[in-house]
């Protein structure tokens, strides 16, 4: 783990999110981090298709103990 340096005005962003979304802020800023990934290596995806693709790769991490990766390409 470690320290990532950001404005005093992501940081407002993230607690009022966080506690919104009831998140720790950190776990609302890893969030934030995997859908951006998530966007930039794939720009055709949008919101709502991110966000199945996490849930599919949790489901997936729940099912098999083995190491998973996620799948970036749309299927």
């Amino acid at each position: 783990m470690g320290i990532v340096k950001i404005t005093e005005q992501m940081h407002t962003n993230l607690r009022l999110t966080s506690g919104a979304m009831s998140r720790s802020i950190n776990s609302q800023a890893e969030h934030w981090l995997r859908v951006g990934m998530m966007a930039e290596l794939n720009p055709g995806l949008c919101y709502n298709d991110i966000c199945q693709k996490l849930r599919e790769a949790e489901q997936q991490a729940a099912d098999s103990p083995q190491e998973i990766t996620l799948s970036l390409e749309k299927a």
